[in-house]
């Protein structure tokens, strides 16, 4: 059962990596959503794994179901031109750069991971899935709400690109 565990750690590695190159590399913006989406659904995968079914759920519905839906629309409702200057490809100097970032940063932080162990703090205790819900809702019913209002405004805000588009603004 351990070997299927990490075949699937791999699978859901590569569904993440392969996504998230999609979705920075691709040239149109639906392309890049569909990588998004990818990266999501492996995240949720990963969940998954380390059996959090809850947690899966949730990201495949919020960030999935709604959050790329919303993006999408904004896409749509835009009608971004193919040749603006995010189109363009980027210096040689600067993707030089943004590679060596990334690799400082990954190294140091595979660095720590390898080189620095943390003592394990035990098993970690079965919660219901009503308590879960009773618990995030409770105390942070205002957080989710003010989450639907921000989701809203840029529904809104993009609409209202669109109308000034259109009118020749």
């Amino acid at each position: 059962m351990e070997d299927m565990a990490k075949i699937a750690f791999g699978l859901y590695t590569l569904i993440i990596l392969g996504g998230s190159f999609v979705a920075v590399g691709a040239k149109s913006l639906v392309r890049a959503m569909i990588g998004l989406i990818a990266t999501l659904l492996g995240v949720a995968g990963m969940y998954m794994l380390l059996n959090a079914q809850f947690m899966a759920l949730m990201q495949i519905l919020i960030y999935v179901g709604a959050i790329c839906v919303l993006i999408f629309f904004a896409i749509m409702l835009t009608r971004a031109d193919s040749g603006g200057e995010e189109a363009e490809s980027a210096p040689l100097r600067q993707n030089l750069l943004a590679l060596a970032a990334v690799l400082s940063v990954g190294g140091i932080l595979g660095w720590l991971v390898l080189t620095r162990s943390l003592p394990t703090t035990g098993t970690p205790v079965e919660v219901s899935i009503e308590k879960l819900g009773l618990g995030l809702l409770g105390p942070y019913g205002l957080a989710f709400e003010l989450i639907s209002v921000v989701l809203l405004v840029s529904m809104a805000g993009a609409v209202l690109l669109t109308w000034e588009r259109r009118n020749g603004k």
